[in-house]
């Protein structure tokens, strides 16, 4: 399956119309925690089953992972967790201004494709407006967790947050980085990423009490 699409071509900037919350769950008003690039979506699988009284959402951008996702999905009878197929700095600011106040309690963002190349910075998913979009959806102390192998990527994910203002790092003492995945389930790329002993930076960052500032 390939690997990597531009985010930045013709099809993938035509917005879409998501599904809103109360076609997505039967139980609509449950507390949600968005998984941005959720490939395959074992992940949230696991979490979904554990946690009965959140709804989750894995949004993809490789169609064919959302198709996979979903199928292994409704095997499960998972009715707490839904796939979604879209670019996330294109169609999500929309579809986040149709939750409740407050619902949106957890974002994560993990192992994101690289793009090394400087001129593909901006092909990256963790952009300013993103970040933008998440902070005026999420109130006081609502979780995004990054975690990557790449430490220049990681740098200009921390970066981007740092920039925004409307998060601060959670407190770790002496430690600079979460020494494991806070859910306590790990993704496939970070099973392939401890199994060959590559490093993992992992943050944690809360919702401060900053109003948005549009």
């Amino acid at each position: 399956m390939r690997q990597h699409v531009n985010p930045l071509s013709q099809f993938f900037q035509l917005p879409l119309s998501l599904p809103s919350k109360n076609v997505l769950f039967k139980k609509s008003h449950n507390p949600i925690h968005l998984d941005i690039g959720s490939a395959k979506g074992e992940f949230l699988m696991e979490l979904a089953i554990k946690n009965s009284d959140w709804n989750f959402v894995g949004l993809e951008i490789r169609e064919p992972l959302v198709r996979l996702s979903e199928k292994k999905r409704i095997k499960l009878n998972l009715n707490n967790l839904k796939f979604l197929f879209c670019n996330v700095n294109v169609s999500l600011d929309e579809w986040l201004s149709d939750l409740d106040y407050g619902q949106l309690k957890r974002v994560s963002i993990q192992f994101p494709d690289p793009w090394f190349k400087r001129k593909h910075f901006k092909r990256r998913v963790l952009q300013k407006n993103l970040i933008n979009s998440i902070a005026k959806s999420m109130i006081k102390d609502g979780e995004i967790f990054i975690q990557s192998d790449i430490l220049k990527l990681f740098e200009s994910m921390t970066n981007t947050i740092d920039k925004s203002r409307y998060f601060n790092r959670k407190d770790l003492g002496d430690l600079s980085f979460i020494d494991k995945n806070p859910y306590n389930v790990n993704t496939d790329r970070e099973l392939f990423s401890l199994k060959k002993n590559f490093p993992i930076y992992r943050v944690m960052y809360i919702r401060n009490s900053l109003l948005f500032i549009d």
